[in-house]
C-alpha cells in the first residue's frame, strides 16, 4: 500500500523517495511455511515434478517490462533481495499518439478514444514489447498469468481497485497494470476527494493520456496534482457536468502549459474564467477551449500548434476582440492546419485578419454563428486559402453566390462542406454545390430552407435566441424542391429544413440522411436511390412521410438483392428475370462472385 509521500523540491531527495517507493513496490513477502502445493505452478506437491522454470535460480532475475503482466508466484528471500536491488525498469515503448476525433474533421471512423472496449494501456496485444509466454506462468489459483492479464486491463480503474484485495497474486498484476497504464479515462464523482484522484494518478507513472469527466468543480489544485502525478503527461482533456464549476484562470493555466513540456493535446471545458491567459509551449499541437467569454488578453505562443478550437460563449454582452486575437494567432501559430471558432461577434473583419495571416498550411475552416460574415467573406477566404478541405460557415448569411465563388474554387479539394442556419441559401445553390463539387462527401445544411409560415408564428419568435438574426431577413415564399445526384456523397443533413416539399435522391454512397423535422416533405414527392443507407433520421416528420421513407428504403434493399438474377433474351432485345431453375444452374464460384449481402437501413423516429 502506497503511503502518502510529501512534495520534494530537490533533485537528489526525490530520486532517493523514486528508489525507496520502487523498493517498496517490488518488495514480496517471504512464502509461508505448511503450504502442500507447490510454488510455483500451484498443483499439489505430492508426486508432482514441476515443469515451470523457477525465478530464484540465476542471481539476477529477469525484470519484464512495465506493460507486461507480472506473475504472482510465491518466491523465495533471494528474489525478493534481488527484486530490491535490481535497477529500475527502462520506459515501456510507447505507441504512436492516435488521432483523436476532432470536432473539425466530423469524421466518425477513428473512435479509439471514445469506445469503452479499450484497454487500460492502450495496447492491441497482451504482451507488448515482451518475449514471455504467458502459457508457462501460473499465479494463484492455477490461473494463467495472460488470462488474468486480458481480463484485468479491462475493467474500470474502480474495478481494479476491488479486484487487488482478492489475493495476492491479483494484487500484484494490478500493481503491474496500473504502471504499464498509457491513457486513463477517469469519472470524478461529485463528492470525490482529491486525495482520491492523487492516490489513482500516482499508480500510473506511464501515464501519457489523461481524460477526466468532473461532476465536481476543478480548480487549481487539481492542476497541480495532475502536474506533480503525471510527468510525461503528452494528452490532457477535462470535461464536465453541468453541475459543475471550472475556476481555474488564465495565469494558472498558463503555468501548467508552460511546466509540461511533453504536453501535445488540450481540451478543456468550462473556460469562462480564465479572463486573460498566455500560453507558450514548443510541443502542444493541439487546443480546445469552449465557453470562454470576456477575454481581455490572448497570447498564442504555440510555433507547432496545428489545431484550435476556440467556443465563446453566446452572451450579447461579450468584450472578447476576435479581431486582435485572430491577428496575433496568425503571426505566432504559422503551422495552423485546422480554425474552429464559435462566436456571434465574427465579422467580416475577423476573416480579413485571419486572410492576412497567410496560413499555408490551412486545411479546415470552421467560424460558426457569424451573422456578419457575408459573400465578401467568401470571396477573402477563397482569394488566401484555396486548398480547403472542410469550410464551415453555419450561420453566416452568405447566399448562393458564395456557393458559386465555392465551388468555382474548391472543385479539386473540398470534400465536407457544412452551410446550416444560413436562411439566404436556397435549394437551387445546394443543388449547384452538389454538382460542381465531384468530391463532396459530407453536407450539412440544416434550416436552410424554412417554412416561412412557421418563422412568423410567435412561438419561434420566444425561441431559442442563439440563432443569428438573420433569419428574420429574406424569406423564401414558395415550398422548394432538392434533387440531388452524386457518386461520393455520404452523409447529407437537412434537418429543420420546413420550406421542403420534394426531394429525390440518386446517391449510391450515401450511408446517413438527416429529415429531422421536414413537416412539409410530401410522401408522394419522395425518391430514394441510395441502396447504401444505412441510417435515416425522421424525428418530427408526418407518419405517412415515415412510412414512405421505410418503404422505399425497404424497395432499396430487395432490388440490390435481386439485382443480378436478370438475363438479357437470345436476340439481345431485353431484360427478363431468369426463372429459378436457370439460375441454379450457375457454378458455385459464380454465386460467390455475385452475392451480395444488403444491409437493413434505421429509420430513427425519436
Amino acid at each position: 500500500m502506497h503511503q502518502p509521500q510529501s512534495h520534494i523540491s530537490s533533485s537528489a531527495s526525490a530520486a532517493t523517495a523514486a528508489a525507496a517507493a520502487a523498493a517498496a513496490f517490488d518488495f514480496k513477502p517471504p512464502k509461508r511455511r505448511g503450504s502442500y502445493n507447490c510454488g510455483r505452478c500451484g498443483l499439489p506437491k505430492k508426486g508432482h515434478v514441476c515443469q515451470v522454470i523457477g525465478t530464484g535460480s540465476s542471481p539476477t532475475s529477469i525484470s519484464t517490462p512495465t506493460s507486461a503482466p507480472a506473475t504472482a508466484t510465491a518466491t523465495t528471500a533471494t528474489d525478493a533481495s534481488s527484486s530490491a536491488a535490481r535497477p529500475p525498469r527502462p520506459p515501456p515503448l510507447r505507441q504512436p499518439y492516435s488521432r483523436l476525433r476532432r470536432a473539425l474533421s466530423f469524421d466518425d471512423i477513428d473512435i479509439h478514444c471514445d469506445s469503452p472496449e479499450n484497454d487500460l494501456d492502450g495496447y492491441d496485444s497482451s504482451f507488448p514489447g515482451t518475449d514471455l509466454d504467458p502459457d508457462n506462468e501460473i499465479v494463484s489459483g492455477g490461473l494463467p498469468a495472460g488470462c488474468l492479464w486480458e481480463v484485468l486491463r479491462r475493467l474500470p480503474p474502480a474495478g481494479l481497485l476491488e479486484a487487488a484485495k482478492v489475493c495476492k497474486g491479483w494484487r500484484e498484476t494490478t500493481k503491474r497494470l496500473w504502471r504499464a497504464a498509457e491513457e486513463l479515462r477517469l469519472m470524478v464523482p461529485p463528492r470525490a476527494h482529491l486525495r482520491f484522484i492523487g492516490s489513482v494518478l500516482q499508480k500510473c507513472p506511464s501515464l501519457v493520456r489523461l481524460s477526466l469527466k468532473m461532476e465536481s468543480d476543478v480548480d487549481s489544485t487539481m492542476l497541480a496534482c495532475i502536474a506533480f502525478s503525471c510527468p510525461n503527461l503528452e494528452s490532457m482533456e477535462i470535461s464536465k457536468s453541468d453541475t459543475a464549476v471550472n475556476r481555474i484562470t488564465g495565469d494558472e493555466l498558463g503555468r501548467f502549459v508552460a511546466d509540461k513540456r511533453c504536453l501535445m493535446s488540450l481540451k478543456m471545458e468550462g473556460c469562462s474564467n480564465l479572463g486573460v491567459f498566455v500560453l507558450s509551449s514548443s510541443s502542444l499541437s493541439t487546443l480546445w477551449l469552449s465557453d470562454l467569454y470576456s477575454l481581455s488578453k490572448t497570447v498564442f505562443n504555440c510555433p507547432n500548434l496545428k489545431e484550435i478550437s476556440l467556443g465563446f460563449s453566446h452572451q450579447e454582452n461579450d468584450t472578447t476582440d476576435l479581431t486582435t486575437m485572430v491577428d496575433g494567432m496568425g503571426r505566432s501559430c504559422p503551422r495552423l492546419q485546422n480554425i474552429h471558432i464559435a462566436s456571434i461577434r465574427l465579422s467580416h473583419a475577423v476573416v480579413l485578419s485571419l486572410t492576412a495571416a497567410n496560413l499555408r498550411g490551412l486545411r479546415m475552416l470552421s467560424l460558426v454563428l457569424g451573422s456578419e460574415i457575408t459573400d465578401a467573406s467568401v470571396a477573402a477566404i477563397a482569394s488566401s486559402y484555396s486548398r480547403l478541405e472542410l469550410l464551415d460557415l453555419s450561420g453566416s448569411s452568405i447566399s448562393d453566390s458564395g456557393i458559386g465563388m465555392i465551388c468555382n474554387v474548391f472543385p479539386n479539394s473540398l470534400s465536407r462542406l457544412l452551410l446550416a442556419l444560413c436562411p439566404n441559401i436556397t435549394s437551387s445553390g445546394i443543388q449547384f454545390a452538389t454538382a460542381q463539387l465531384p468530391l463532396l462527401e459530407l453536407m450539412d445544411c440544416g434550416m436552410t430552407i424554412c417554412d416561412p409560415d412557421s418563422q412568423n408564428s410567435p412561438s419561434d419568435e420566444s425561441g431559442d435566441n442563439e440563432l443569428p438574426n438573420a433569419f428574420n431577413s429574406k424569406l423564401h415564399l414558395m415550398y422548394q424542391k432538392l434533387i440531388i445526384k452524386h457518386s461520393r456523397l455520404k452523409k447529407l443533413s437537412l434537418w429543420g429544413c420546413s420550406g421542403l416539399d420534394a426531394l429525390c435522391l440518386n446517391c449510391p454512397e450515401l450511408n446517413d440522411l438527416n429529415l429531422n423535422s421536414c413537416k412539409n416533405l410530401h410522401p408522394e414527392r419522395l425518391l430514394l436511390q441510395c441502396p447504401s443507407l444505412q441510417n435515416v433520421h425522421a424525428s418530427g416528420c408526418q407518419e405517412l412521410l415515415i412510412g414512405a421513407i421505410k418503404g422505399q428504403v425497404s424497395d432499396n434493399l430487395a432490388s440490390v438483392e435481386n439485382h443480378f438474377p436478370f438475363k438479357r433474351l437470345a436476340d439481345g432485345s431485353k431484360r427478363v428475370r431468369a426463372p429459378n431453375f436457370l439460375s441454379q444452374q450457375s457454378s458455385e464460384d459464380d454465386k460467390k462472385r455475385r452475392r451480395i449481402v444488403g444491409r437493413p437501413c434505421n429509420v430513427v423516429v425519436n
